[in-house]
């Protein structure tokens, strides 16, 4: 038998059908958002993080704006119980936040729950017994009666503690493996449970459903979400929430129709982390809201940090084109999708542009902190004259003309194929100088004298060799009198064929920069670039590198 057959359907539609969700296109709100980083983002670690470093992990999601933060397991180690305590007792979690922590449906693990959370002022108590169809046949060999017994009796003794203790904690419960559970019984379990904790509008209870392992396709989630949203009791006093795992990488799309269909909140991790191929990537799906002109709630503006942070509590990297995250995700070595985003970053700006409509970049990069100068127009042999202007405008006030634009593209492409190495700002300003600049192998000017009277008359001195001598020349104005002393003094013919002078605008100096094209009698353009505060000197500089390119034949 072939491998691939021994692979079969491992989850349950519903039989009831309704597609209703398939219909919208946006989620239009921020589901309630609850970060698992320090209980299944932990457990999933190599080396787990230490009390002290799940603190500062804590402080961060405060900062970045969760309300909901699952702090452990209290039952599974002493450090998870002693963080929760530690917690509480030094009064971390600020008015407006609840912690949640997570405990199997067993009478010891509950209890030792209730002794972690005392004295905190909002709990939610999340309890958990598997449901799937693999596990009670496979592991707890029990049949569907059995199991949901173990559901309400954890309901029960949630309830009863809680009373005893005089608190206001809330519930949650999930039915684990929810994905490989037929629906109709898992709508069975869950509602026996909701019937224990009798919840109300003041007091909401929370039903999670955890594909804790993605067996399906993203719609089949969303199928079995709509299918306990459209028949759950007291949905109106019930938040459902989703818990999407990402071993099909679906994750994200899972949690976004599972929202479709009608859940109200999610559980996950920022980037991914979790066990196997992690959970759902909260900065992912909160940044794919924003995308669409939805306020997620969160606060994903300085992403390096983030980025910076989570690395060092976790031991995990960023990859760099994680989206919205990774230190590549805006980069752009490709010349034509450097063309294209310069050109609509031009538009936006003449143009006073609210919306954002640009090229290949589905949001602003400045809206999680990224430089669109530095992180977005990367140079290498892949790009193009728009990046290679850009870079040179932006840094450095260097206007390029465009056909000296592309040369110089081709310049900078070159140098990096051979070196094989991406080029920074400095090293492309220093292909521009050297080659439109710096040129001076066959000769200079060292001075030049100009007369007017009618038509101008230069007296121009070259060096040469180390040698000076003067030329007098007239031409139609400066730079053509000058132009025609160069044709005199070494026995050359060429077409005066572009000049531009543009103000430096990187500089406080108020510097022209000139840019001289020169074509030969094979029509080949040889470009200069001179600068200077005087505009005239500005100009000759740029022909005399241009005549020298064309004297060494390098355009």
């Amino acid at each position: 038998m072939e491998k691939y057959k021994k692979y079969s359907k491992q989850y349950f539609l519903p039989k009831e059908r309704c597609l209703d969700w398939a219909e919208r296109d946006c989620v239009g709100k921020a589901p309630v958002w609850c970060s698992v980083d320090l209980r299944d983002g932990n457990q999933s670690l190599v080396k787990p993080m230490s009390e002290d470093v799940k603190a500062e992990f804590f402080k961060l999601l405060l900062k970045l704006g969760f309300k909901e933060i699952e702090a452990g397991f209290p039952a599974a180690s002493e450090t998870e119980f002693k963080f929760i305590r530690r917690l509480i007792e030094k009064d971390m979690i600020p008015d407006g936040v609840t912690i949640q922590v997570l405990t199997q449906a067993r009478e010891h693990i509950i209890k030792k729950t209730f002794e972690a959370v005392r004295g905190a002022k909002n709990v939610i108590i999340h309890v958990y017994n598997s449901t799937s169809a693999a596990q009670r046949e496979q592991v707890f060999k029990k049949d569907k009666s059995a199991v949901k017994k173990i559901a309400v009796e954890g309901a029960g003794l949630l309830k009863e503690l809680t009373e005893k203790e005089g608190a206001d904690y809330r519930f949650e419960y999930s039915p684990e493996s929810f994905t490989g559970t037929e629906p109709e019984y898992a709508l069975e379990v869950i509602n026996a449970v909701l019937d224990i904790w009798k919840p109300s509008a003041e007091k909401k209870a929370i039903i999670n459903l955890p594909a804790t392992v993605e067996n399906s396709m993203p719609h089949v989630y969303a199928r079995q979400t709509e299918y306990i949203c459209r028949n759950l009791k007291y949905r109106n006093e019930t938040l459902v929430s989703l818990h999407p795992h990402n071993d099909r990488g679906c994750a994200v799309a899972a949690a976004e129709m599972g929202l479709l269909a009608g859940a109200d909140r999610i559980e996950g991790t920022l980037f991914g982390n979790g066990e196997r191929t992690g959970n759902v990537d909260l900065i992912t799906l909160a940044m794919n809201l924003y995308s669409q002109g939805t306020d997620p709630k969160l606060d994903f503006s300085d992403m390096p940090e983030i980025c910076s942070l989570y690395e060092s509590f976790t031991g995990m990297s960023v990859y760099p084109r994680q989206p919205y995250a990774g230190g590549l995700v805006f980069a752009a070595f490709s010349g034509s999708h450097q063309d294209a985003i310069a050109k609509g970053m031009e538009w936006r700006a003449q143009n006073g542009l609210d919306k954002w409509n640009v090229p290949y970049l589905p949001i602003d990069p400045a809206d999680v902190g990224r430089v669109y100068e530095t992180d977005v127009i990367r140079i290498n042999s892949q790009s193009g004259k728009g990046g290679v202007g850009y870079v040179l405008k932006e840094y450095f006030g260097v206007d390029l003309p465009k056909n000296m634009k592309e040369q110089m593209g081709y310049k900078a492409k070159a140098v990096s194929d051979r070196l094989r190495k991406e080029l920074r700002p400095e090293d492309i300003y220093a292909i521009f100088e050297e080659n439109y600049i710096a040129p001076r192998t066959y000769f200079d000017i060292s001075d030049c004298r100009f007369e007017e009277d009618g038509e101008v008359r230069a007296e121009i001195t070259f060096t040469v060799g180390g040698n000076e001598e003067t030329v007098k020349a007239c031409g139609n104005g400066r730079l053509d009198a000058v132009s025609n002393a160069i044709k005199e003094k070494f026995g050359i013919d060429y077409v005066l064929d572009g000049y531009e002078q543009r103000a430096l605008t990187s500089t406080s100096r108020s510097k022209a920069m000139s840019y001289v094209c020169v074509i030969d009698k094979n029509g080949t353009l040889y470009w200069g670039a001179g600068v200077d505060d005087d505009i005239i000197k500005s100009s000759y500089k740029a022909l005399v590198s241009a005549v020298n390119n064309l004297l060494k034949g390098d355009i």
